[in-house]
């Protein structure tokens, strides 16, 4: 596609304009008789003419399928389109005095991936404990959204390179898996560049810059800079500093990057522990659709044209194809969503580190509920995020919904994917590494590109599932389940051996009934998950989506269902049957350190502990407490080999 660079000293338009003439508002229909994506848009009476371009969601490189649609033209629609494929179509408006731009993709009946890769978690030390149910939490939720996690619990006083080699190291050891980073706090700031996309001189120097995490394959150095002239010490920028030289990104970014960071931050009457406790709080009711916003989009733009950036064009152009091309409305910031909700906003006016002119301040922020899930932000000052009360940072610590910000119109954002089921992490990916796909405007591939919040997130929620059960019976698992209180095509069930690693689906096909047998378990640890499935529709076509799974595990033995499983050494358990407490003795090989591990019916895990026997000792007494009438399995086992017996309990 071509482009228009306009910076703004350089633009010049003579005639009036406002920011959504920037913008092509892109929505799609689909007919699956033909079967046809058809692209729309509204009507406007100045167009002159339109290209359509189309190409793989995953290719950067466009085709142009129609050139000079007249000007009064609002649709075009493309016949050589199947199912369960995604398609990604640019259009170019023309008008007299400017070229404005729009995106979309669109598809139906597209499968999301039940696996979306492994995240890199990264925890700032100091909030572990406070914060570890929380935490825990959101782990779980995370992985039953189909990501696997590794965990790191990092000190604010490390340094960015020993950070930079903990995501190497998990990146390098399966390359293909790695695909997303989440910051939980305070975690090392990179500082890198000399640059001031803002414009100011003052403010010209390092900016903070995550992106230099996710830059695997990238060179950063410390040697070529040399600016001590900014305003704020932290942007300064002089050789062997620690702060990098790379003002533009110089391999493409490997992971989605989102950081929490709800540090520094007075205006709140909260400390960060509480403050980061209530992002949590929010992250997981809106998974769990206990929270949501209406699907439609604000926008407060106080700057207009500005000389042809348009920066609130980035609103316009995002949300037709998320929400629809008539769900957008220019309204108050604060004094609208105060006490109404919308999924998405966008708000811009002149600013400084702690507000935008025509918007609001971090203060308001604190004083008021803002019911806004995503927001997009422009203004002077304020992108440079890492400091005190940021406004950049304000929405996340705000006490309703707000769970992700960014820093929106240098350069232009893509969150277009969004309406088919990617997450929000997917979109700051594609606008960090875009160059010439996408309509840009001024500081494409910049280091300071960076999103607020959980990157994992998606717009489109269902309802999870719930009291999820998962038995041991025979040589089978049986999982059954209460469903959600959703319309839905049915579940799909997923398996791992490990509670936030990789899990694979069982079901072909979405299952009706609300039970399942696993005629396959493995051998030990089974997490089961259930999703129910949706097919999901929005302005863009339709996606099977799926809610957050909710788990259940069971420890499955081989042998432990038949009459008399063969154990590697032998042991006796007195008495048996037992009120509770009994005796094991060794009566062959006797270990000198073991774990016992009780087992119920169920295959649920009743008791567990480790211990010792000293020099020609052969019993010990066990206590497990709380044991209900029935009959157990108690298993020893040290390094590989196992013994393993029936204890009856009767109370």
């Amino acid at each position: 596609m071509k482009y228009a660079i306009s910076l703004l000293f350089l633009s010049l338009q003579l005639s009036a304009q406002v920011s959504s003439d920037v913008a092509v508002r892109l929505t799609a229909t689909i007919d699956t008789t033909i079967p046809s994506i058809t692209i729309n848009w509204p009507l406007d009476t100045l167009a002159t003419s339109y290209t359509v371009y189309k190409k793989a969601k995953s290719s950067p490189t466009w085709t142009e399928i129609y050139d000079l649609l007249p000007g009064n033209f609002t649709s075009f629609s493309d016949h050589l389109v199947t199912a369960d494929s995604n398609y990604e179509y640019g259009v170019e408006k023309v008008l007299p005095t400017l070229t404005a731009y729009g995106y979309i993709n669109a598809g139906w009946n597209i499968h999301a991936a039940g696996s979306r890769g492994k995240l890199i978690l990264l925890v700032d030390s100091t909030l572990s404990d406070s914060l570890s149910i929380e935490i825990k939490r959101l782990m779980t939720d995370i992985s039953g959204d189909g990501w696997s996690l590794v965990r790191y619990d990092v000190s604010p006083s490390d340094s960015v390179t020993h950070i930079k080699a903990l995501i190497l190291n998990e990146y390098n050891a399966a390359p293909g898996e790695v695909k997303a980073l989440l910051i939980l706090g305070h975690v090392p700031v990179p500082y890198s560049g000399d640059i001031n996309p803002d414009g100011h001189p003052d403010h010209k120097g390092a900016w903070p810059a995550d992106m230099y995490y996710g830059c695997i394959n990238g060179t950063f150095t410390d040697i070529y800079v040399n600016n001590p002239g900014a305003s704020r010490p932290e942007n300064r920028n002089i050789p062997g500093d620690g702060k990098f030289d790379q003002s533009y990104l110089s391999s493409p970014i490997v992971l989605q990057i989102g950081r929490v960071d709800l540090s520094d931050l007075p205006a709140f009457p909260f400390t960060e522990v509480a403050l980061m406790r209530r992002y949590l709080d929010k992250d997981h009711a809106f998974r769990n659709k206990l929270i949501s916003a209406n699907p439609r989009a604000l926008i407060n733009d106080n700057f207009g044209y500005f000389g042809g950036e348009a920066f609130a064009a980035d609103g316009w152009r995002n949300f037709a194809p998320l929400l629809g091309a008539d769900s957008i409305a220019e309204l108050p910031y604060f004094t609208t969503l105060s006490n109404q909700s919308y999924l998405w906003s966008y708000a811009c006016g002149g600013g400084w580190y702690q507000g935008a002119g025509g918007v609001g301040s971090t203060s308001d922020f604190a004083a008021d509920t803002v019911q806004t899930i995503f927001s997009m932000m422009f203004g002077s000052y304020f992108g440079d995020w890492d400091n005190v009360d940021n406004f950049l940072r304000a929405p996340l610590a705000s006490a309703d919904r707000a769970l992700t910000n960014c820093w929106a119109g240098r350069p232009f954002w893509q969150f277009h994917h969004m309406a088919l089921g990617e997450t929000v992490g997917y979109g700051a990916q594609v606008t960090q590494n875009n160059q010439v796909t996408y309509n840009y405007n001024y500081g494409r591939r910049f280091v300071h590109i960076a999103l607020m919040g959980d990157p994992t997130l998606r717009m489109h929620i269902i309802a999870p599932v719930s009291e999820v059960q998962a038995t041991a019976s025979g040589p089978h698992v049986n999982l059954s389940w209460q469903p959600t209180t959703d319309t839905v095509q049915g579940y799909h069930i997923y398996r791992s051996t490990q509670p936030f690693g990789m899990f694979d689906r069982l079901t072909p096909q979405p299952l009706a009934a609300l039970s399942f047998t696993d005629n396959a378990p493995v051998n030990g640890m089974n997490y089961y998950m259930v999703k129910g499935v949706k097919l999901e529709q929005s302005p863009s076509g339709s996606y099977f989506n799926q809610s957050t799974g909710i788990t259940d595990s069971v420890n499955f033995i081989v042998g432990m269902n038949n009459p008399d499983p063969v154990p590697e050494f032998e042991l006796r358990l007195s008495p048996n049957p037992s009120a509770g407490q009994f005796r094991v003795t060794f009566t062959k090989e006797i270990p000198q350190t073991f774990t016992l591990t009780i087992i119920d019916p169920a295959g649920k895990l009743r008791f567990q502990h480790n211990y010792s026997l000293q020099q020609m000792q052969s019993s010990l007494t066990v206590d497990p407490g709380g044991l209900a009438n029935g009959v157990y399995l108690v298993i020893v086992k040290t390094g590989e080999s196992w013994g393993v017996k029936r204890l009856q309990v009767i109370r």
